[in-house]
């Protein structure tokens, strides 16, 4: 019986996080720092003529101001010859994005290198730039992920007896979390410490081992509180290397943190998204053919692909299938991985195609997802290590009361309102990545746990705890998690939704061990009663080691290390995917059921009902993981009804960095939401038998919304967002 496992626990770092005893990048105190405040492009591509620093670095409290023509060397010196290329900040007179840092001003204060920041000029030579995915459609180049067709879908789709075929277009989203990005960086000599916003330490420290010319031991990053990231955080970002230069140059503390308009130029987005989708059934509603063509933009110096279309493979049976994914480089910054990325993307066309495909065979949308439910993955043939999909369904359907909904579009209302009901399915993969913790057991009953992972705000500090105080059968508050430093064992990012299934595993596998040498250690006295039993058979429960079948059978803990002299045991444990994983195929999945009321006078749009159910294995926190659903569902109606990062293609520049006018959802637009888990017993995807769900709870969200609006008004929108113009 798990004492922890599969219970409501509230957040170990709770109190510090309300009460300001957690400290986010910027709130570190360093003495003698200096602030660096960001000089930005104005002009999206060409060459800088001249940049005019006097008058800023005559400015009160300037120390330095540096620019292309003075800063210190990052990354290797381009190849003679080679086109220049961006890279790192500050290394040449090339423009390729406008919002570039193109100078850092360091002063005593903030203020002061903020009023000097508005002091440099700069003058170019301009060049003609494309920040338009539609002008570049014929440049695309294939995406690295591209696999193969399935059977012939062009021929497939000539003999279907139903078609569908649509284009979808997504804007660029931004990232717009609470925390703004920044970076204190020191030097002691030749070692450098960094205090970075990052959803990985080891690659920060990979990346400024190659940017300053130093060797990663040298450097040691350090971010144990991020307030918010969603995938602006996973690359490291530019800013870190900038602010070890200057430190590095002045021989003193220096720190930056971008203000909001910063970080749209600053971390990457959303990329724009163009889908074309073909889909042809028989007429009992079979899929015949899918055709799935994505577009999405990059940056003009550095390929980027998201994958849109990478999961939506393994989605439906179908004999007859091809989703290729090509990439167009525009003149922006690079974009980068955003909760759910590629999945809700690619899931946004597909699943609000079915629909069109549900309508045109007069088939309830529910009823088509099950006559092609797939039973084993359509990709590898392969069955799922569990896939409680249509379990999903029937308990999504029958808590909606899907069953009363009337198909034909408009016909239901409440009073003036039109009443629309919209589903999706929603998938992402149940991954796991090679990961180490540290754990130390102390004779006083209280253990200390390590791993260089983060927690961008799902929990991981209170699921790691959890997870030792389980094993080693522990109380919470006799346990403590660190993470985010570089000084502690080797974890994978925080991304993809891989964090517990991989951390976790580590964590357990490292208790489970320390259980096995206590059982080495007590089987030393003859008359052990613990004698002759294997490490499985034993548990550590409450200062006592014990027979999992006979509690009789037990040894006090402290007694035991006591007499073998041993006042602690540390154990570092490296956990790595199982071989049996290679025989199934894993992925988490989920249904979304919708509801929609619009005033069809004003076009306005409230979503009013949710119902999500996930199938993502063992839920080991329900507190933390119902919060990170609902959080997905937000994200979803954001992204459905108010998300987009506007683009002024004549001077490239993005037009609402900030969240004024970059609409967010407030409480005003979040109703009803319900989540609801269907536990799936999964020894196969690891031994906690967890699969990832925080962008899973987002994947289907905006399709489900799209098909309800259909469902209210007629009128199908394949344009996100679904703003009221577009009804009216």
């Amino acid at each position: 019986m798990a004492r922890y496992l599969g219970k409501e626990t509230t957040r170990v770092d709770g109190i510090a996080k309300v009460t300001g005893k957690a400290k986010y990048t910027a709130e570190f105190q360093i003495p003698h720092v200096a602030y660096g405040f960001i000089v930005l492009s104005t002009v999206a591509k060409g060459r800088i003529t001249t940049i005019d620093t006097r008058e800023a670095e005559q400015a009160a409290g300037v120390l330095r101001v540096f620019t292309h023509l003075n800063a210190g060397r990052l990354g290797k010196a381009p190849a003679a010859g080679a086109p220049p290329q961006w890279s790192w900040p500050l290394q040449s007179d090339r423009v390729f994005f406008s919002g570039q840092p193109i100078a850092l001003v360091v002063a005593e204060t903030y203020e002061q290198a903020r009023y000097a920041a508005r002091l440099v000029k700069a003058s170019y030579q301009a060049e003609s730039h494309v920040t338009d995915l539609e002008a570049v459609l014929d440049k695309a180049q294939p995406a690295p992920q591209n696999t193969p067709a399935r059977g012939d879908p062009s021929r497939a789709l000539q003999s279907a007896a139903i078609k569908v075929e649509a284009e979808y277009h997504i804007p660029i989203n931004h990232h717009n979390p609470i925390e703004p990005h920044a970076a204190i960086a020191f030097w002691e000599g030749d070692q450098v410490t960094i205090f970075d916003k990052t959803q990985n330490v080891y690659g920060v420290q990979n990346h400024l081992a190659e940017g300053l010319g130093v060797s990663a031991e040298k450097i040691r990053v350090i971010s144990p509180f991020v307030g918010g990231a969603f995938g602006s955080s996973l690359k490291p970002n530019y800013y870190p290397s900038l602010t070890a230069m200057a430190a590095r140059e002045l021989k003193r503390p220096v720190k930056v943190v971008f203000t909001r308009a910063q970080m749209f130029t600053g971390h990457g987005y959303r990329p724009q998204t163009i889908q074309k989708v073909t889909l042809g059934a028989d007429r009992s509603g079979k899929l015949q053919a899918m055709l799935q063509q994505a577009f999405h933009n990059t940056s003009s110096f550095e390929p980027f692909s998201d994958n849109t279309t990478g999961f939506l493979k393994q989605v439906y049976a179908c004999p007859n299938l091809d989703m290729p994914l090509k990439v167009a480089a525009t003149d922006l910054s690079t974009p980068t991985w955003m909760r759910a990325p590629g999945a809700v993307s690619g899931m946004f066309a597909l699943e609000s195609a079915m629909d069109e495909l549900a309508y045109a065979l007069k088939i309830d949308p529910l009823q088509l997802r099950l006559i092609n439910y797939a039973e084993v993955d359509p990709v590898s043939g392969k069955p799922f290590s569990s896939k409680a999909l249509r379990e999903c369904y029937r308990l999504g359907a029958e808590k909606f009361g899907w069953k009363n909904r009337n198909p034909e579009p408009r016909s239901m209302r409440d009073g003036k309102l039109l009443v629309g009901w919209g589903m999706a399915s929603s998938v992402w993969g149940a991954m796991q990545m090679p990961a180490s913790a540290r754990v130390t057991f102390r004779a006083d009953g209280t253990a200390s746990v390590e791993s260089a992972t983060s927690d961008i705000g799902p929990g991981t500090y209170t699921v790691m705890t959890m997870i030792a105080a389980e094993f080693l059968g522990l109380q919470l508050d006799q346990v403590k998690f660190e993470l985010g430093d570089t000084r502690q064992p080797q974890a994978p990012a925080q991304g993809g939704s891989w964090t517990t299934s991989s951390v976790g595993s580590a964590v357990r596998g490292a208790a489970l061990t320390i259980t096995a040498k206590l059982l080495e250690l007590a089987s030393r006295d003859a008359v052990s009663p613990l004698r002759g039993l294997a490490a499985d058979e034993v548990e550590m429960l409450d200062g006592r080691l014990r027979a999992k079948n006979d509690s009789s059978r037990a040894a006090d803990i402290a007694d035991v290390m006591r007499r073998t002299g041993t006042n602690e045991i540390t154990e570092v444990y490296n956990s790595t995917p199982s071989p049996e994983r290679e025989n199934y195929a894993s992925l988490a999945h989920g249904a979304q059921f919708v509801e929609v009321k619009i005033d069809p006078d004003l076009g306005t749009i409230r979503v009013t009902r949710v119902i999500e159910i996930t199938a993502c294995g063992k839920i080991l926190n329900p507190l933390a993981s119902h919060s990170q659903e609902i959080g997905g569902v937000v994200w979803g109606i954001g992204m459905a009804l108010e998300e987009a990062t506007e683009v002024d293609h004549r001077s490239g520049r993005f037009m609402n960095a900030n969240l004024q006018h970059y609409h967010v959802p407030v409480n005003a637009d979040i109703h009803s939401i319900e989540t609801i888990f269907v536990e799936e017993d999964d020894l196969i995807v690891n031994p906690l038998g967890v699969k990832g769900m925080g962008e899973l709870g987002m994947v289907g969200i905006p399709a489900a919304i799209a098909n309800a609006v259909y469902h209210a008004t007629g009128k199908r929108i394949r344009h996100l967002p679904i703003t009221p113009e577009k009804l009216l």
